[in-house]
């Protein structure tokens, strides 16, 4: 039998944290370990529970997302921590900063329930958020304003197409739509995915976004929307 996926509530508002609480607690497959009002007390509650995911709040007192996201990062005993961030605007300041820290996606709080756990599937699974409509228009912002000018060491060692899909993934859409684009399988864009994060050591597909990024990869002759 899989073992449920283990969920820690990171958020301020005792309101969010009720129906989160509620959500998760009445799904199969999910466990609820813990919930937080802010970041420190959040950290101290990870580092007792040691969940699967964590859903956090950007915007907390005491500690934000972003200083919850720092320690997660340094500390080897949370490395196996996934952290989804939860905003309630769609171009949240902090949102490209989210992602540098280590995130592996994040959320509006008005998401959709069926969504919303899905999500915390998919976190735990090894995938990102970097799917929804509202992401992609995020990415894209935060693209054009976003830190850029700072390549990543190893972006010579990716081929010519490497590279493109990189800079295709950066724009938020799925392996199926990079596919459609450029006329290949997905499972050919799958596999060019999977040894870019190899050659560029990012663990998931978010920090891949982020490094293409602020590599100023962007896909050629094409519009983003």
């Amino acid at each position: 039998m899989t073992a449920p996926v283990r969920v820690v509530l990171v958020d301020d508002q005792p309101l969010v944290l009720m129906g989160l609480a509620t959500l998760v607690r009445s799904e199969p497959g999910l466990e609820l370990v813990g919930e937080a009002p802010d970041g420190r007390a959040g950290l101290a509650l990870l580092r007792r529970a040691h969940p699967d995911v964590v859903l956090c709040d950007i915007r907390m007192p005491v500690l934000d997302g972003l200083g919850l996201l720092a320690e997660v990062a340094a500390d080897p005993g949370l490395a196996g921590v996934k952290v989804i961030m939860l905003t309630t605007f769609e171009l949240d300041e902090y949102v490209f900063e989210a992602l540098r820290h280590g995130a592996s996606g994040f959320l509006l709080k008005d998401t959709d329930p069926e969504r919303l756990l899905e999500a915390i599937r998919v976190v735990a699974d090894g995938g990102s958020l970097l799917a929804p409509s509202v992401t992609r228009r995020v990415i894209e912002q935060f693209g054009r304003v976003g830190p850029r000018g700072r390549p990543h060491p190893r972006l010579g060692d990716l081929t010519e197409r490497e590279r493109e899909i990189v800079a295709w993934v950066a724009t938020g859409r799925s392996n199926a739509e990079i596919a459609e684009r450029l006329v290949v399988s997905p499972d050919t864009v799958r596999t060019h995915v999977s040894r870019a994060m190899v050659k560029l050591q990012a663990r998931d597909r978010a920090q891949l976004v982020v490094f293409a990024i602020e590599s100023g990869l962007g896909p050629p002759d094409q519009p983003l929307s």
